[in-house]
């Protein structure tokens, strides 16, 4: 398993993860255009779920390529990251039972998936401090409040009636992403590599 790790701290295998990742975000973000013509401006920044979370893995990768750490980035992406992608899976997979799942369904279950595995292979090049996972927590938390009191959520029409049932998952998946990067990134005997 350590090879693995090792290896995703290569350039190449940073530029690869870079480009693909700029254009999924990008698309993330388009992916949310309905949503957002109808989101009051107040609550604009806490909608694009994913697309936030792979922007800010994107600047992590910019970091380390400039073979430097962000850390307060690494925290929001490994936590956002594990998070939302482990969602999105979630929730496809709900829609496919209850209703049906398209070919975009299945795209999302396999991009979202490879969001949460990428955020957590990095934990050993992350430099997150306690400081830094408790304004991941607020952030996330906060998220979660957004989402599901203020009911700006990311659309899925055929799971509507089980909003409350979502909500509570949401925020015990947050509290699940957030105690993985303290073992993974900020306990003091977790395993650390330092970028080539």
């Amino acid at each position: 398993m350590r090879w693995i790790t090792y290896l995703m701290g290569q350039r190449w295998v940073l530029w690869i993860l870079l480009l693909i990742n700029v254009p999924g975000t990008i698309y993330g973000y388009i992916w949310y255009q309905s949503q957002l013509k109808i989101t009051p401006p107040r609550f604009l920044l806490f909608v694009p779920d994913s697309p936030t979370a792979s922007l800010f893995f994107c600047f992590v990768l910019i970091a380390f390529l400039l073979k430097k750490n962000w850390p307060l980035l690494e925290a929001l992406a490994i936590v956002t990251l594990f998070k939302y992608g482990i969602w999105a899976v979630i929730m496809n997979i709900l829609t496919f039972y209850v209703d049906d799942l398209d070919i975009t369904g299945y795209m999302l279950i396999f991009s979202h998936l490879g969001m949460a595995i990428q955020g957590l292979l990095y934990a050993p090049y992350y430099r997150i401090k306690p400081i830094h996972l408790v304004i991941a927590a607020v952030w996330t938390l906060h998220n979660d409040v957004i989402d599901y009191v203020f009911f700006m959520m990311p659309r899925y029409s055929v799971l509507d009636q089980y909003t409350p049932q979502i909500g509570y998952f949401t925020f015990w998946l947050s509290i699940v992403a957030l105690l993985i990067t303290y073992i993974l990134c900020v306990k003091k005997d977790h395993f650390q590599l330092e970028l080539t």
